[in-house]
């Protein structure tokens, strides 16, 4: 099939990319000439394990190109995803504006050679499917042709879950896809374009192998609003498992209990699952705050007080201050202290810095005095670039971090943390500190590299003996 996407940002990008692996012809469209370009030399524009080769994948199979001109690319399709940003307003609720810009530009581009899907792959306010198909036909009749009766058209709500740092296999594996429409020209294009996906009839990419249980995919069908509001309920109920855990943490600090052991006792209840019971600094990323925050406005546009949701916002934010708070109550002053942030992005294998934990953490320091240094594999240039008002130092190694540093905290768990030589950075340290927000280190092994270890709902580990007596020999020396 023919396929155009407008929007080459983190889901235009790996959408087209993966229909274009599955065989489909697509074309990718933005204003962005920038963008255009670099995708159109093989670059992607996002950090995004595996995007690469399946976009240089792609290009032999179906087949992908990227231009600034929707006209002859929309009319020539068969579906058009929309899935351009929706990035939140002041008051909460998302700005269409993008949309409605998409929506009518792809009214105007249409012709009657065909009946094509118009398929909204944005994450948006429920009933906004409605709106694309009032915005298309204005395309429609304030093109130069005028009104064009003859096109036929239809619209899809198809929302995406792709969590950043493993999208693509989230897009070639999913757990479901979800089609919303109520028509049946519509569901039959959809059931069509996503065969090779359901049926898993395709060749897996080298490094990106097919799950051994999985034979095949549920493709659900709901209404419009039924699709919407599937995205946000998602993303909302993630959210509450995310904050559960940490409040279940907080309350495991006071009476002793291992947070990391009930959450293991939780995860065996089928029920519940493990995942997402990992207790931390808190989410962060450019989806669950806006999506809640969205929600939480339709609520309110309805009458309805949501007061879980206000809930999630809530723990979330007070979780981060965790961090300050655990590192007084070692240091008791932080002002001119010099405080190590392992990580910045919101979560590993990504350079995105949308909300991210690190970032809040840092300007909290600072405000209060203290000196920040960081390190992260792929998000310092992403950070000096967009917080230039950041009076961070940027390290290159998770070694230079801790030169001299009174506490080190671990904010992003990359997977080459688990690899540090925890004894030679506790050596490097003024006092070796060691806040791990995210769990990541065994605390035994921790304080027996040196480290006053503390943890998220665990039992503070003093350094050993042995490590203590170290220290004071070097410290007399």
């Amino acid at each position: 099939m023919r396929v155009t996407v407008i929007g080459t940002g983190y889901v235009g990008t790996v959408t087209g990319a993966c229909l274009a692996y599955l065989g489909h012809r697509v074309t990718c469209v933005d204003t962005d000439a920038n963008k255009i370009d670099k995708l159109s030399r093989g670059e992607a524009p996002i950090y995004e394990p595996l995007l690469p080769e399946i976009l240089e994948l792609a290009s032999r199979r179906g087949g992908i190109d990227f231009r600034t001109s929707l006209a002859e690319a929309a009319a020539g399709s068969d579906v058009v995803f929309i899935a351009v940003g929706t990035p939140p307003l002041e008051s909460g609720e998302a700005n269409l504006e993008y949309l409605e810009a998409a929506a009518r530009a792809v009214g105007a581009a249409l012709d009657d050679s065909r009946f094509r899907v118009v398929v909204n792959k944005s994450t948006v306010p429920v009933g906004s499917a409605n709106l694309v198909e009032t915005l298309v036909r204005e395309g429609m009749a304030d093109s130069l042709s005028g009104e064009r009766p003859g096109i036929r058209f239809g619209v899809a709500s198809n929302p995406e879950f792709l969590r950043e740092g493993s999208a693509m296999a989230d897009s070639l594996y999913p757990d479901r896809i979800v089609v919303g429409s109520g028509d049946e020209r519509v569901i039959a294009i959809m059931r069509e374009l996503y065969a090779p996906l359901v049926e898993q009839t395709f060749e897996p990419p080298p490094g990106l192998a097919r799950p051994a249980a999985l034979q095949q995919v549920p493709l659900l069908i709901t209404s419009l609003t039924g699709a919407e509001m599937i995205k946000y309920a998602a993303n909302a109920f993630l959210t509450l498992k995310i904050g559960y855990a940490n409040e279940i943490a907080n309350i495991c600090e006071r009476v002793g209990a291992e947070a990391t052991e009930v959450m293991a006792g939780l995860g065996l209840d089928s029920r519940i699952g493990p995942r997402f019971l990992n207790p931390g600094v808190g989410w962060g990323g450019s989806c669950f705050g806006k999506d809640v925050s969205a929600l939480l406005h339709t609520a309110r546009e309805y009458g309805y007080h949501a007061r879980l949701l206000e809930a999630s916002l809530e723990v979330n934010a007070a979780q981060r201050n965790t961090v300050i708070q655990k590192l007084q109550e070692k240091l008791f002053i932080l002002k001119g202290r010099t405080i190590g942030l392992l990580g910045l992005a919101f979560k590993p294998d990504t350079d995105d810095l949308r909300d991210a934990p690190a970032l809040y953490i840092a300007e909290r320091l600072l405000q209060m005095g203290a000196r920040v240094k960081a390190y992260d594999p792929v998000a310092i240039e992403p950070c000096r670039a967009l917080h230039p008002e950041l009076r961070i130092r940027y390290c290159g190694t998770a070694a230079e971090t801790a030169d001299d540093a009174d506490a080190l905290v671990l904010v992003t768990e990359w997977s080459e943390f688990l690899d540090l030589d925890l004894a030679g950075l506790a050596k490097r340290m003024a006092s070796p500190i060691l806040v791990d927000g995210r769990n990541l280190f065994a605390p035994e092994a921790a304080a027996a590299a040196g480290f006053d270890y503390i943890g998220v709902g665990r039992a503070p580990r003093p350094r050993s003996a042995q490590s203590d007596a170290v220290g004071a020999a070097r410290n007399h020396r």
